[in-house]
């Protein structure tokens, strides 16, 4: 993958860089049978009350249904197509299983179209194969991974990212995650080899503030701009600190270095080091 940089014609095209689409496959439409329109909430729940600030607008665009569990075992797939989804920071590949069905997956880096890939408990170690985490070599790079036998993916799925496998003790298989946190995972679930393709997307640069509200992101407002009554870091003339003793939401918590995870959580004893030690 590269990042494409134009001739700067303005000054928003001047910082302005785009991921490079010449790896998708041309003229190949996506699958109609795969293609779902998800509704806006625009940040709000079910009642109509803001929950999450920041959000609304954006452009209109149909999401892919991409298959995370992959639990046709022992069916080989042929990769038909590599292509874009609007959902998602990565790429998607569209198989064609040799019983006729089709369906998108992450699509790993390096993968490429006409490869042959399968699920299975034991398989090939390359990249989209998926199997079962006991049977991936101690420091392979995996993707899509899932927390329990059976189970549909759920951990690095993000452009670019991937696991290490660090080691296997009894019945767990220790993991380094993306974030650099060390997590036991039961080696009997699911995972897929190789690392999720897309990998220069974080150093995309968005260039102008039109391209942010396209994505669906509204305008944020510094807290020091507003009155007292609107935040607790308003006020005061001029250019000042937020003269507090730490910084704080518009409703008077913290809002910096507070742990957010609840130790009940049934995944958190699984955490055998957490990133920030």
């Amino acid at each position: 993958m590269a990042i494409k940089i134009y001739k700067p014609t303005s000054p928003g095209r001047r910082i302005h860089s785009v991921t490079d689409y010449s790896v998708l496959t041309k003229r190949v439409k996506p699958h109609k049978a795969l293609i779902f329109s998800a509704k806006k909430n625009a940040g709000r729940n079910n009642q109509g009350k803001i929950t999450v600030r920041h959000h609304g607008g954006g452009h209109k665009h149909l999401l892919r249904e991409v298959d995370f569990e992959r639990d046709k075992a022992n069916i080989p797939a042929k990769v038909q197509a590599i292509q874009y989804d609007p959902g998602r920071s990565a790429f998607i590949a569209l198989l064609a299983y040799k019983d006729g069905e089709k369906r998108y997956i992450l699509a790993p880096d390096k993968m490429k179209v006409g490869d042959i890939i399968a699920t299975a408990e034991r398989t090939e170690i390359k990249p989209g194969n998926r199997m079962q985490i006991k049977n991936i070599p101690v420091g392979t790079s995996i993707h899509n991974i899932s927390t329990q036998r059976g189970g549909a993916g759920q951990m690095a799925r993000a452009a670019g990212t991937y696991a290490i496998i660090q080691s296997a003790e009894n019945d767990f298989v220790l993991l380094k995650m993306p974030s650099g946190e060390i997590r036991r995972i039961p080696n009997d679930a699911y995972a897929t080899v190789g690392q999720v393709s897309n990998v220069d997307w974080m150093y995309v640069r968005i260039g102008k503030a039109g391209r942010v509200r396209h994505m669906g992101v509204r305008p944020t407002v510094r807290g020091k701009a507003m009155n007292p009554i609107d935040h607790p870091h308003g006020g005061g003339e001029g250019h000042n600190p937020i003269g507090l003793k730490y910084p704080k939401t518009p409703w008077g918590k913290h809002a910096l270095g507070v742990r957010t995870r609840n130790p009940k959580r049934a995944s958190s004893k699984f955490i055998v080091q957490r990133r920030k030690p």
